[in-house]
């Protein structure tokens, strides 16, 4: 089930206050390729071990926030920094989803 409009319209990144959007499902797919390698880590420098259903993006392309069991996880320190996942899933992440 996906986050509600109503929820996607008060949430913000908790760090920077940036308004969020879903995450594209292409997007998703790749960064799970590179989280199934070992290769993405949350902002507190843990591997990210699970894959990704769901995620929200801030507008501005620069955090992903997991979404488990339709609840996003607000926690900085659980938050992906994309500058790790390279330009072109960062630009897959501006294609598609639901803006704020």
């Amino acid at each position: 089930m996906p986050v509600r409009e109503d929820l996607l319209e008060i949430l913000c990144c908790p760090l920077t206050k940036a308004p969020l959007k879903l995450a594209p499902a292409e997007a998703l797919a790749r960064i799970n390729e590179r989280i199934a390698q070992g290769e993405v880590r949350y902002e507190s420098g843990a591997a990210v071990k699970e894959r990704l259903e769901e995620a929200l993006v801030t507008v501005d392309h620069q955090r992903i926030y997991a979404v488990r069991e339709s609840i996003p996880v607000m926690l900085i320190d659980e938050s992906i920094p994309t500058a790790q996942l390279g330009s072109e899933i960062v630009s897959l992440l501006g294609a598609g989803g639901g803006t704020k």
